[in-house]
């Protein structure tokens, strides 16, 4: 009987009741919300670089190169919060279009100076009032006296994210050096007994 009433209420999309369990609903789960927020937002922004032929990737890259001038691909990914791999694919597809020249760091061969071809620039150029009119567009969904509060309350969850994130990564680490200690203990544990 319960695996009927649990089918059925899947066939409909309705959730399935239990009592005394607090059921996650996934429309009210904020990390959700705005995982969709973020997903329909880049969608509808490709309208602005897409005829270029380019991705959200390398429409990062362009911007981050627009703005800054000169960077390393390891400073836009912690720019633009992209994995080192995202960004390196990026910059070789911008590359090879001729949209932008890397430079060999002489100091540190690993890393490479990158920055915009006068083609890129003159995309960039073309671009970004195209992408400031996008972004007054989009703002127009909220009241003009709430675009302080939302700002800030973007700006606060953006903090905590990264600051949960760090928390995350700091007690990985911690695991990590007490599983190195526990594994250097059983090292020397060993070498005494032999």
């Amino acid at each position: 009987m319960m695996n009927s009433i649990k089918d059925k209420a899947a066939e409909l999309g309705e959730p399935a009741e239990q009592p005394g369990i607090l059921a996650l609903q996934l429309g009210d789960f904020l990390p959700h919300r705005l995982n969709v927020l973020s997903s329909l937002v880049s969608q509808a922004l490709t309208q602005v670089y897409g005829q270029y032929g380019i991705g959200i990737p390398e429409w990062r890259v362009l911007v981050s190169l627009g703005q800054f001038g000169i960077m390393t691909g390891k400073a836009i990914g912690s720019r633009t919060h992209m994995h080192k791999t995202k960004v390196s694919r990026a910059v070789a597809q911008l590359e090879h279009r001729k949209f932008l020249v890397r430079r060999t760091n002489r100091s540190d061969l690993r890393e490479a100076f990158l920055s915009l071809t006068p083609a890129g620039r003159a995309i960039y150029d073309e671009l970004a009032p195209r992408a400031l009119e996008f972004t007054a567009r989009l703002s127009e969904a909220v009241a003009p006296e709430d675009r302080a509060a939302f700002h800030r309350a973007v700006q606060q969850l953006t903090e905590r994210s990264a600051k949960l994130v760090a928390d995350m990564d700091k007690k990985a680490l911690d695991t990590k050096d007490l599983d190195t200690k526990a594994l250097d203990t059983k090292d020397l544990d060993k070498k005494v007994v032999s």
